[in-house]
């Protein structure tokens, strides 16, 4: 029964607290052995009580709890200083989270190509709803917007404040520049726009639906200069295979439309990404560019640092007193209640 009684306080207080000397719990071994040695001695000594003051029923009583409580009590003191020496600690933690956001500018190909219908409604606003949803799942990142048709401008400076971005987003549409398709001003407005900024991660998605055209600054030139700076470029090439219905002129301020051969420098855009350690994808339609965004969303992760703090208290100061209190009651019973006569 004792042995059941000591098992059970350690594994009440095991899973409550950490031990600083787990292997001290070895020395509960003594218990069942000073047990043993204790009822081995009882069939050859009794020990007489003073019952002289006690009322009827207890002289009878007394006799028999006298032969094992002032040991079971014995027992009980041991135990939990053998739970003292292995000192049991309380444990607090804490983590101290920081995020290091990546730096990321949209270049985005406005050009009147850009309103084909081979995306709903078309790849502009396409481009433009994706971009949206890409964005909000980046809350840690600073992300800018930049512009081109045959030159290129910054519509949002980088920013935290992705409700700016989103609004310079959905403000996007052909006619804000002089026509063509600059990719090369493209990236090197977006550069532009990261080479100074802080942060290890800095990148760029450009997107266009054609063939560079326009601009002062060759794409190859653009792209040895993101990679100076260490700017990955991640370029899309947008539009369906094979034809598609095009913008091809103007009548009465509304654009014309007809079946034109959908024409994508791939090439260009291949060799931009692999100057600067990117990918190129082709989007052939709405789907395919928002499983391109949710890509590059998981290749650019935010990182994390992590830093966990672990406090420990020591627990034993209540177990001590319980020995204490628990021997100086044995010490008690046994000069009183439990006192042999002389």
């Amino acid at each position: 029964m004792i042995n059941v009684i000591v098992g059970g306080i350690v594994f009440f207080f095991h899973d409550r607290y950490e031990l600083a000397y787990p292997n001290a719990l070895w020395l509960y071994l003594l218990i069942p052995a000073l047990s043993g040695i204790y009822f081995f001695r009882q069939f050859y000594r009794r020990e007489s009580v003073n019952t002289s003051y006690l009322p009827e029923d207890w002289k009878k009583i007394l006799p028999q709890l006298n032969r094992h409580l002032l040991f079971a009590i014995r027992l009980m003191t041991i135990s939990f200083l053998i739970y003292v020496i292995a000192r049991p600690q309380s444990s607090d933690s804490f983590e101290d989270l920081t995020r290091e956001g990546i730096n990321i500018v949209i270049a985005m190909d406005v050009s009147a190509s850009m309103l084909s219908k081979d995306f709903e409604p078309n790849r502009l606003e396409s481009a433009k709803e994706v971009a949206v949803n890409f964005v909000s799942e980046r809350p840690d990142d600073r992300i800018g917007v930049v512009v081109y048709e045959g030159e290129s401008i910054t519509q949002v400076p980088l920013t935290s404040d992705h409700r700016v971005v989103t609004n310079g987003l959905a403000q996007l549409h052909t006619g804000q520049l002089t026509g063509g398709t600059a990719i090369g001003m493209g990236l090197a407005t977006a550069v532009n726009r990261l080479k100074e900024s802080e942060g290890k991660s800095k990148v760029v998605i450009l997107l266009t639906d054609g063939v560079n055209n326009a601009g002062e600054i060759k794409p190859a030139d653009a792209a040895q200069l993101a990679s100076l700076y260490g700017i990955r470029v991640y370029t899309i090439g947008v539009g369906t295979i094979g034809k598609a219905k095009s913008p091809v002129g103007m009548s009465n301020g509304q654009y014309v439309y007809d079946w034109i051969e959908v024409e994508i420098d791939e090439e260009t855009l291949k060799d931009i990404a692999e100057e600067t350690g990117g990918k190129y994808f082709r989007a052939t339609s709405k789907n395919k560019l928002n499983s391109i965004y949710q890509e590059i969303d998981q290749l650019e992760k935010t990182r994390f640092n992590v830093l966990q703090y672990n406090r420990k208290t020591e627990e034993f100061t209540p177990f001590l007193l319980i020995a204490i209190v628990l021997m100086l009651l044995e010490m008690a019973l046994r000069v009183t209640v439990f006192r042999t006569p002389i």
